[in-house]
């Protein structure tokens, strides 16, 4: 018997393409995934996959990661690597913060408390992110892995981050025999990327924040796919692929080139007029544009990825220039995704009396 790997968070597009990846990887026999959802890339990929002899078999579960079902899958599959992807900024359907933080911070818990009771499972990587270092105007020029924030961070996805990894460390001095990969990426984009920053980036207009143009690091989907994938497989002669890592393509970009790019105008404006507007977006649920979002482009943030390199033996393929140079090919040089503008008008259109429909 192969490799049986149980990944969470499979309806996301991360997710999705992880799948993918995985189940091609000699070895893995048996890919689950678990989610409220399947990816709406399943039935379209199964058929394509199943035609494949040398393709794992792929078998979706939908469970609830804060309730303790996913125990019991673990048991059923006898699952040994558990890829835990289900650590995100937004819940799929769903726009309370409460249930988005009961799901990154419960259902961690929950799934830690499956893994700690499944003595088959030999490896868990976690996806995590490089806002649990912050972002303040006193950071370092550059954060390792070893670093602690100058301010922690006070609340949403990274404070979610912070905790997660302080669950995820206390599992690992529990069980020392279970090989703990923590992936912090930074800001993933690309064609498909489903990231609040790729959402702001879709913007016609960008608001900035007067007086700051901060520094930033990308990473391509591609990427982040492939270097989830090394994680979860075996590591390279000599290595154990263990502990944290920064993940993140090669070089940084101040906002104001990243907008010229991508050929949008810019609006600078004062912080507090670019707080206001942000939170007019979540509250009419247009743009994920969260605190943390905001501290990220007024300060910025870049982190060293030297222990990524030196232990996966791996180089990000896309410098943090040409990911986003990728989403400019994507999105045809300035031209809003049909699929953005089509999500927009939907919102636009629930927010409208009567759900938008004509009064008489």
């Amino acid at each position: 018997m192969g490799k049986v790997v149980l990944v969470t968070g499979v309806a996301r597009h991360l997710g999705s393409r992880f799948v993918q990846e995985v189940r091609r990887e000699p070895g893995v026999d048996l890919v689950v995934g678990v989610d409220l959802q399947p990816s709406a890339h399943d039935l379209a990929d199964e058929a394509a996959d199943a035609a494949a002899a040398e393709a794992a078999e792929y078998v979706f579960v939908r469970a609830d990661i804060r309730r303790p079902t996913v125990s019991r899958v673990m048991a059923e599959y006898d699952v040994d690597t558990v890829v835990h992807l289900n650590v995100s900024t937004t819940m799929l359907g769903s726009t309370s913060r409460s249930t988005v933080k009961e799901t990154n911070v419960i259902g961690t818990m929950q799934l830690l408390a499956a893994v700690q009771k499944a003595p088959g499972v030999r490896r868990l990587v976690v996806k995590s992110t490089t806002s649990v270092y912050g972002s303040a105007p006193r950071d370092p020029a550059v954060f390792r892995e070893g670093m602690q924030p100058k301010v922690l961070p006070s609340g949403g996805f990274a404070k979610d981050a912070v905790e997660v990894e302080g669950y995820v460390r206390g599992f690992s001095r529990r069980r020392p025999d279970v090989a703990v990969s923590v992936l912090r990426f930074a800001n993933i984009v690309g064609p498909h990327a489903d990231t609040p920053l790729a959402e702001y980036f879709s913007l016609p207009v960008l608001p900035t924040v007067l007086g700051y143009d901060p520094r930033l690091q990308f990473i391509h989907e591609d990427d982040a796919v492939e270097v989830l994938r090394l994680a979860a497989t075996e590591p390279r002669r000599g290595t154990t692929n263990t502990g944290t890592f920064n993940v993140a393509g090669e070089g940084v970009m101040v906002l104001s080139q990243a907008a010229r790019r991508l050929g949008r105008p810019t609006v600078p404006m004062l912080l507090p007029a670019v707080s206001w507007m942000a939170g007019l977006a979540r509250q009419t649920r247009l743009l994920d544009f969260s605190p943390e979002q905001m501290r990220l482009l007024t300060h910025g943030r870049v982190v060293d990825t030297t222990h990524l390199r030196e232990t996966f033996g791996y180089v990000p393929r896309f410098t943090t220039e040409q990911a986003l140079a990728d989403l400019v090919r994507s999105t045809r040089s300035g031209l809003l995704p049909p699929a953005q503008v089509a999500s927009w008008t939907s919102r636009v259109a629930e927010l409208l009396p009567n759900g938008g429909g004509t009064r008489r």
